[in-house]
């Protein structure tokens, strides 16, 4: 089954890509790598969360709101590398990158990135396994809970 049949089959309509908020493009290939530039958890130019991870305090945001945004990174992520080379031509992912604004004492990013990797896997099957960093960060532009990269193979 193609990844475009199978994002039919979910119910999951690719977003537009997300404009750079700087100098920089949002995916680019080399050979048969596609790279993308981190994405933020944004819908119709607006995050739909912001602030920091955490899991017992107040005023920040959520471990599920967190996966949540992961997952919408990801999202964005195919649609940059769609839009580069048409997400058809994607052969497997092969790493995930996440970064995650982490409140004092947060160390639960990869349940965080779970949300990425998960629907990675969801749409590409076994070719959506993949290797994968979570890293807890300080700050994340805009106030972003979490930023997702991705590298496919085409």
């Amino acid at each position: 089954m193609t990844a475009s049949a199978r994002l039919a089959e979910l119910g999951i309509v690719l977003p537009e890509v997300v404009p750079p908020l700087a100098a920089y493009v949002p995916a680019t290939q080399i050979g048969d790598l596609v790279h993308t530039s981190g994405q933020l958890p944004m819908v119709d130019g607006e995050l739909i969360a912001r602030g920091k991870v955490s899991e017992n305090a107040e005023g920040v945001v959520d471990v599920e709101t967190a996966v949540a945004a992961a997952r919408q990174c990801a999202l964005n992520a195919l649609a940059a590398v769609h839009a580069l080379v048409g997400i058809d031509s994607v052969q497997r992912i092969v790493k995930v990158t996440g970064f995650v604004a982490s409140a004092p004492g947060f160390s639960n990013q990869a349940a965080v990135l779970n949300g990425a990797s998960l629907l990675l896997g969801e749409v590409f099957g076994d070719a959506g396994r993949h290797v994968r960093s979570a890293v807890g960060v300080a700050e994340l532009p805009l106030g972003a809970p979490v930023e997702v990269e991705i590298t496919v193979q085409v």
